[in-house]
């Protein structure tokens, strides 16, 4: 069994398989758009001019294309659209955008095609695709992850993205919610007794019979979450600078001392890596799987999206645990 492409992708930036999708009319909106020029300046420091705010937008990434359904903007064209649909159940698509390729190796001639006034890549792109962006629209680039301030720089994202498309009250908006997720989120589970509780939150897979297990630890997006709900992470090893992921496996879990594990698994692109587990001895040993305390969140929350991910997760997580 594969790792399942979507976490593959992310972690090791591997290539996914490509959806199909068409449109003759795409349906883009741009809400709070005035016409006048706008100028954004991108991750990479770059200076971008448009004509007027974005209308038709292409992304190569989901955090980017969750991004625009956020802030009300149907993109014209989308990377994966059927791994996007499984994944992200944050920022629903319409139908309407064409399938442009893969996240890494998007496709320059269905691109162009759609004659976008604006190209949403991410710094995970390879710079030698995004020159060739270029030759198509103008392109913005995000930086998807920082370990350093994930929360911060996913707002970042939504507001850079809002700002090109002229729907910055809409970011806001969005923002605002998360915030309030948080803080009502925090309360439950204080007035719960669940305040300081050690939350390992995970994802994994199951290749040549054995179970991988990938740690979000501090400096991931689901954690620094976690610590704002007023949570712990009881992880101890270092992840990798933008994602804050780490690996292990089942018999490295004997080194974590927590409460509950929290886990995401996608039934429509590898299972859950647990079921292989049901009869591992070192697994039944775990405090936290003998207390009952392993709780497998919804299908579609993106771990690596933006406030709208975010708040999905949010929600989700309190719900697990106070339940």
């Amino acid at each position: 069994m594969k790792l399942p492409t979507a976490l593959a992708a992310t972690a090791a930036l591997a290539l996914l398989l490509t959806g199909c999708g068409t449109t003759e009319e795409p349906a883009s909106s741009a809400s709070g758009s005035t016409g006048e020029p706008v100028t954004v300046t991108d991750s990479r420091g770059v200076e971008v001019k448009l004509d007027g705010p974005a209308k038709r937008v292409v992304g190569t990434e989901w955090n980017v294309v969750e991004n625009l359904t956020t802030l009300g903007v149907q993109p014209v064209g989308v990377a994966d659209v059927k791994g996007y649909g499984n994944w992200v159940k944050a920022g629903a698509l319409d139908g309407s955008a064409t399938d442009i390729g893969t996240r890494g190796e998007p496709s320059f001639d269905a691109i162009a095609a759609l004659e976008p006034d604006l190209i949403l890549a991410t710094a995970d792109l390879a710079e030698p695709v995004i020159k060739q962006l270029e030759d198509l629209a103008p392109v913005v680039v995000v930086k998807s992850a920082d370990a350093s301030r994930q929360i911060d720089q996913a707002k970042d994202n939504l507001k850079l993205v809002a700002k090109a498309t002229g729907t910055d009250a809409k970011a806001d908006e969005a923002i605002a919610g998360f915030d309030a997720a948080v803080a009502k989120g925090k309360k439950t589970l204080e007035d719960a007794g669940l305040g300081g509780s050690r939350v390992a939150f995970a994802d994994g897979w199951v290749a040549d019979g054995k179970v991988s297990i990938r740690p979000y630890v501090k400096g991931s997006l689901m954690t620094d979450i976690n610590t704002e709900l007023g949570l712990v992470t009881p992880w101890t090893m270092e992840g990798d600078p933008a994602y804050g992921l780490a690996s292990t496996d089942v018999e490295g879990l004997t080194a974590v001392n927590a409460d509950s594990f929290v886990y995401i698994a996608n039934g429509a692109d590898g299972g859950d890596f647990t079921e292989d587990l049901a009869t591992n001895a070192v697994w039944k040993s775990l405090p936290f799987v003998s207390a009952g305390e392993v709780h497998r969140l919804e299908d579609g929350i993106w771990m690596f999206g933006g406030p709208a991910s975010m708040t999905q997760y949010v929600d989700a997580l309190v719900t697990a645990l106070t339940k």
